[in-house]
């Protein structure tokens, strides 16, 4: 009997192998399916987690005239669109208006009317932040409202300031907004108090 016993598990065990190594495979790959699902990346209208806080600066659809950002950090670098990394800071656009707002598409000028800057803080720096707008170049020769907006990011969506200010003439300057953060981002101090940033790199 126990001769039988042997001879039946024997021929068994290549079964039990076969299905215990499916079951292993199987297992793996499902593993690996769920470490590269990401849904958090799938939702709709995610904001990429490098930024931490959204400077918009944006003036009337459509306006011909070219205002510049610029954005002065606590470490003394000063972006704008000749230097468009500063610090933690980044510019997504230089936006001039209507001189690069259009493309031809098969023959068809494809024209946005949207006029805005977007610039990114992709970490958590301390100090002050200053956004200026500057009045570079003018087509009508007219004064054009310039807004602002700071969002906070993360956690979630904040909106920490919005403002608009009217820039009179092409070579105008004017401190839209200036906000200090500390070491965990959280906005200390919010004001206009003017300061100058164009000046400072010779223009």
């Amino acid at each position: 009997m126990a001769i039988g016993r042997t001879a039946r598990d024997t021929e068994a065990d290549p079964f039990y192998d076969m299905l215990f190594n499916m079951l292993i495979a199987f297992v793996f790959c499902f593993v690996i399916a769920l470490l590269a699902f990401n849904p958090k990346s799938r939702k709709a209208g995610d904001i990429p987690a490098k930024a931490e806080f959204i400077v918009t600066v944006s003036w009337p659809d459509n306006n011909p005239n070219d205002i510049d950002a610029w954005v002065l950090e606590p470490s003394g670098q000063t972006l704008w669109f000749r230097q468009r990394d500063a610090g933690l800071l980044h510019l997504d656009r230089d936006d001039r208006g209507e001189k690069n707002s259009s493309v031809l598409v098969n023959g068809r000028v494809v024209s946005s009317p949207v006029r805005q800057e977007i610039v990114t803080l992709r970490g958590l720096a301390p100090g002050e932040y200053v956004v200026n707008a500057h009045y570079y170049d003018s087509r009508d020769q007219q004064p054009v409202d310039v807004s602002v907006s700071v969002v906070k990011v993360n956690p979630q969506a904040e909106i920490v300031f919005t403002g608009t200010q009217q820039i009179p003439r092409k070579g105008d300057e004017r401190t839209l907004v200036r906000f200090t953060l500390d070491d965990t981002g959280r906005v200390l101090d919010i004001n206009t108090r003017p300061r100058t940033l164009v000046q400072r790199a010779g223009l």
